[in-house]
């Protein structure tokens, strides 16, 4: 009994420690990201993907209606706020002010990793926005899908949708984080299969993303399926590097020289964003496709709706914006709305299913078909 005891008391401890390193983990990143240079461009952005400009659109500015549908909600543009942050009082501050923001916009928003909470429950709070913005639109939960081969299964998931009321959960993949990371988690293997499993029983819509490496052709028919009906994932997100690179800001966390170096050598490793969201809406077996990786602007987000996208989402500006204040980040999405708005007037486009009609084009060297070996 004795010995019992103290086995689970040192399980215990050891969960403790761990939830306490992930806390810390959290805010570095934090810190890097509000602070220091992260991001690292592409040679060739979303500026690749050319809209043909319209001297006659032909309706008035005002007749521009951004708003969607996406995942059953009404959005009033096709925004989200990217995946970020959570786990500790800076992070709660930052989450709290970007869902007010974002229901003050009319938008959704997606959570950071929520890993942490299964190690440190009290943590729940920097994640529950929805008690802060009850009006939210749409709250996508989310968790690392490498966590399904380190015992995270679907009741653990469950828990951490409903503990937060999301509507949605995303699995993100980070492979090349995780390698650079000190304390990263490795074992990829064999998760497409449970993945699909738990988009097919978890109960509400599942989708996977990158976090900034992207997707080739390969990956996205490995994780949707080609046969109609075979796919289990509601959404997947793009995410092709151009914008933050967590590979970068791993080696900024590393203590020694060689893990400096390796996050700097990784630095702008991926599939571009342009390409990646190409291959995801070629591919993506009828699920719809959240652009991100990079996007600036809304002209940027003109530009993937153009090509496919349902919604884009953008991280990293928001984030900043809401480290001044929650009305900066307000402000930062409404330009953005703005822009995507004046963009689809220049275009002709009265709304979102129309943009998706109109002429574009891309540069030649972004095409999918570079990264599959199609083209020698």
């Amino acid at each position: 009994m004795t010995v019992g005891h103290g086995a689970e008391q040192g399980r215990e401890q050891g969960e403790a420690t761990e939830g306490a390193a992930i806390a810390e983990r959290k805010d570095a990143h934090l810190r890097l990201a509000l602070h220091d240079r992260v991001e690292v461009a592409q040679a060739r952005g979303w500026e690749a993907i050319r809209l043909v400009p319209r001297a006659l659109p032909e309706l008035a500015l005002q007749a521009v209606d951004p708003s969607v549908t996406f995942l059953g909600r009404r959005l009033a543009f096709p925004l989200i706020v990217g995946s970020m942050t959570g786990g500790t009082a800076l992070a709660g501050t930052l989450n709290a002010r970007l869902a007010r923001a974002a229901a003050r916009a009319g938008i959704g928003m997606a959570l950071g990793s929520q890993r942490v909470m299964l190690e440190r429950p009290e943590t729940r709070a920097t994640f529950a926005v929805k008690e802060a913005a009850p009006e939210l639109p749409l709250l996508i939960a989310n968790v690392g899908a490498v966590q399904l081969n380190h015992g995270v299964g679907l009741g653990e998931l469950a828990r951490l949708v409903e503990a937060v009321g999301a509507d949605a959960l995303v699995l993100h993949l980070n492979a090349a984080q995780e390698a650079v990371q000190p304390e990263g988690d490795t074992d990829f293997s064999g998760l497409v299969g449970q993945m699909r499993e738990v988009a097919r029983a978890l109960g509400v819509p599942v989708g996977v993303k990158e976090v900034g490496q992207g997707f080739t052709r390969r990956d996205v028919c490995m994780l949707m399926g080609d046969e109609p009906g075979a796919r289990a994932f509601s959404f997947i997100e793009s995410a092709g590097a151009g914008g933050t690179s967590w590979t970068l800001i791993e080696g900024k966390r590393a203590q020694d020289e060689g893990g400096q170096a390796l996050g700097a050598l990784f630095a702008d490793w991926g599939v571009p964003a342009v390409t990646s969201l190409l291959a995801c809406v070629e591919r993506a077996n009828g699920a719809a496709v959240i652009a991100s990786g990079g996007l600036r602007s809304g002209l940027d987000a003109a530009r993937a709706l153009a090509a496919g996208a349902s919604v884009t989402a953008m991280a990293l500006p928001l984030l900043k914006a809401a480290a001044v204040s929650e009305d900066e980040a307000y402000r930062a999405m409404m330009d953005f709305r703005r822009q995507l708005v004046t963009a689809m007037f220049l275009v002709g486009a009265r709304d979102v299913a129309a943009l998706r009609e109109v002429s574009w084009r891309v540069e030649p060297e972004l095409r999918p078909a570079r990264w599959e070996g199609e083209e020698r």
